[in-house]
């Protein structure tokens, strides 16, 4: 991208093209990174400050804070030939449903760490190339949370992540790009200003007046350059769904 002159584009340059103090370049690039793996430190922190490129990662806190994520548990516990029921069937269930198959599982297994710790985000965080945005507290599908837990999930990973790094927090994702008019509206109560989903469809001028619902394409890891390179241009989309 860089070598073609794509013009990579931080949060800041987002808001300010869409509240109109700034025009929007020909060849414009927004990346974002969800959730906080560890291995972001690697492949996403240092390549970012290596090529001076701004990124944009959501982190959920609670994987920061205890070293791993809900859907890997359940992997594992499948893959130990456990009678649970597969992250794509609990990701349609109940958020209370889902945490309690969560817990029966945790009581179960343990895993390594998968997300970055603490010390990392905070190091991460005083890159002048990453910005730190909320991406929930338990990455839960919001749209399956009821109203006080879908609240508390976004505020919190808020307020938890302005402690930990002593900045405002005003970028979020929604995870899985689940979301609703609920969801919207908690989010303009609680001072943000902007949140991606996962439509895959370009990120426009006019996509930016609803900038609750910021479309991104995704890239997943284990795919090929070629099919990553698709998706980047939104090629990909046009003829797959995920």
């Amino acid at each position: 991208m860089k070598k073609n002159k794509f013009i990579f584009l931080s949060e800041k340059d987002i808001l300010a093209i869409a509240n109109n103090e700034k025009s929007f370049p020909k060849g414009g690039v927004v990346i974002t990174v969800d959730d906080g793996w560890l291995s972001n430190e690697k492949n996403v922190i240092e390549i970012a400050q290596k090529h001076q490129v701004p990124i944009t990662i959501f982190v959920a806190t609670d994987a920061i804070e205890h070293g791993n994520y809900w859907w890997p548990y359940i992997t594992k516990a499948r893959d130990l030939g456990m009678d649970f029921p597969s992250v794509k069937k609990l990701k349609q269930v109940s958020n209370k449903e889902r945490e309690r198959v969560v817990t029966n599982i945790k009581k179960r297994i343990s895993l390594e760490r998968q997300a970055l710790d603490l010390s990392q985000l905070k190091k991460a965080s005083q890159s002048r190339y990453i910005n730190i945005g909320a991406h929930t507290v338990h990455h839960p599908i919001l749209i399956n949370c009821e109203d006080g837990e879908s609240f508390r999930e976004i505020k919190n990973s808020k307020f938890q992540i302005e402690e930990w790094l002593n900045r405002k927090v005003v970028s979020f994702a929604y995870p899985n790009g689940d979301y609703s008019e609920r969801e919207i509206n908690y989010l303009q109560k609680l001072n943000f200003s902007s949140a991606y989903t996962t439509k895959p469809e370009y990120l426009t001028k006019e996509k930016l007046q609803k900038i609750y619902e910021l479309p991104r394409f995704c890239i997943y890891e284990g795919i090929s350059k070629a099919e990553a390179i698709c998706r980047m241009m939104g090629v990909w989309q046009r003829f797959f769904k995920d």
